[in-house]
């Protein structure tokens, strides 16, 4: 989602106005109903999409999103749909993941019951091939089971995973069809994994014979002015689109070859580089104490200054390309809303104490763990605390213990999963 701060209360009625006029929307952006329906950001133009999800994605807004039959689920419930595995589908409660079927063509694969948090859980697949015109339904069927069975009365297990989990996906998907859809569903394939994270950054040719530029702010905080440089930018090049990635970056779509390199240049002057450091390019952090009142500690200026920090710290592997981009997420607290259980190095905010008895400022770490190729959530160290000054210090530790340790082509989460402690602390 976006979140803006410093806004006036008297600007409101104007904010949401505009908002509205470029089909964005505040309905059921927060409370216990469906929330975001996540899509890919090159949805209908990314060369290697399976299917264009665009119209599932409408449709289930049309029919669904502020209807009274799911203004009052248990908790939250989180969507993703997407012909792309760029959506971090695993820890949704519901996803819709691109998928060739080999009689049917190319459909949806369906999974459920992810989500993260203090209790976190990858999705299961219900193993269920479904076209793009059911997709509405199926959503509808998984939303009406959730609502019917959702456990109410424990708020702190009132998430879809934890019903899927006790169920397991074959009881799950026998309520859905006898239940809710008078059907049964068509048996379908896995989606493929990528063999790297899909991220978008840099330049990538669309099916059409253009190109979209993807590029990184730094843990996801820009301006009103960088974002109206950004408008410019993207109109001067002859663009008049531009998404964001639930990774926390930006995307120009719709750009001519002879613009490319002269949009890369303007957008690089804004500080949104579109060849980032692996620092900056793996970076993510929660919106943090700054503005969130559950937040314990500072993320995105911590952020910022981490990836400066290391950027010089580790500019001898950086440049001799020694280590791929590593995803580093910072939350401020233990409800990881930047993912830190599925990061290379996941630090979840917390009060420890220093050196000299003083409370401070610091994380607990996680590592190695991952989605795709590496869906888990990795190690987390009993005791391991690191205070935020302590930072640098520690990622560059870890880092070059990798670089040096590893085996080829050994990938973070797979080293972190057989290192010894005392090469991760």
């Amino acid at each position: 989602n976006i979140q803006y701060h410093w806004i006036q209360i008297e600007d409101m009625p104007t904010i949401w106005q505009q908002l509205e006029d470029v089909g964005l929307t505040t309905t059921e952006a927060c409370g216990d109903c469906p929330r975001v329906i996540l899509g890919s950001p090159v949805a209908g133009i990314a060369a290697d999409e399976v299917i264009d999800p665009t119209p599932a994605i409408e449709e289930v807004k049309r029919r669904y999103i502020g209807s009274p039959e799911f203004s009052n689920l248990p908790r939250k419930f989180k969507t993703s749909i997407s012909g792309l595995a760029d959506v971090a589908h695993e820890i949704h409660d519901v996803a819709f993941v691109g998928v060739d079927h080999p009689e049917h063509g190319p459909g949806f694969d369906v999974w459920v019951g992810g989500g993260l948090s203090t209790n976190p859980m990858i999705g299961q697949r219900l193993g269920a091939w479904v076209p793009i015109d059911e997709v509405p339904d199926v959503w509808a069927g998984v939303t009406g089971i959730f609502r019917d069975y959702g456990y109410r009365r424990l708020r702190h297990r009132a998430r879809i995973k934890f019903l899927v989990k006790d169920w397991g996906a074959e009881k799950f998907r026998e309520v859905l069809e006898t239940k809710y859809l008078d059907r049964k569903l068509i048996d379908g394939p896995a989606p493929e994994v990528p063999e790297h994270p899909i991220d978008h950054v840099g330049v990538h040719r669309q099916k059409d014979g253009n190109f979209y530029v993807g590029a990184a702010p730094v843990a996801g905080r820009v301006s009103g002015t960088m974002l109206m440089g950004v408008a410019k930018a993207a109109e001067r090049a002859g663009s008049s689109r531009v998404r964001l990635t639930p990774q926390q970056k930006l995307v120009v779509l719709d750009v001519a070859e002879s613009e490319v390199e002269g949009l890369r240049g303007e957008l690089d002057t804004l500080g949104l580089s579109s060849d980032p450091s692996p620092w900056r390019r793996g970076v993510m952090a929660c919106t943090g104490i700054e503005f969130c009142k559950l937040a314990i500690v500072e993320t995105k200026q911590r952020a910022k200054d981490l990836v400066t920090d290391l950027e010089g710290r580790l500019a001898d592997l950086t440049e001799a390309a020694e280590v791929p981009p590593l995803s580093i997420h910072l939350n401020g607290c233990p409800n990881s809303c930047a993912r830190i259980q599925t990061a290379d190095i996941g630090l979840k905010g917390q009060i420890v104490t220093d050196a000299d008895g003083n409370q401070v400022e610091g994380f607990q770490v996680h590592l190695g763990g991952g989605l795709g190729l590496d869906a888990g959530f990795g190690r987390k160290l009993r005791g391991h605390k690191v205070t935020s000054d302590e930072l640098g210090d520690y990622v560059e530790r870890v880092v070059r213990n990798y670089v040096r340790q590893r085996e080829d082509g050994e990938r973070f989460a797979q080293w972190a999963a057989r290192a010894a402690d005392d090469d991760l602390t």
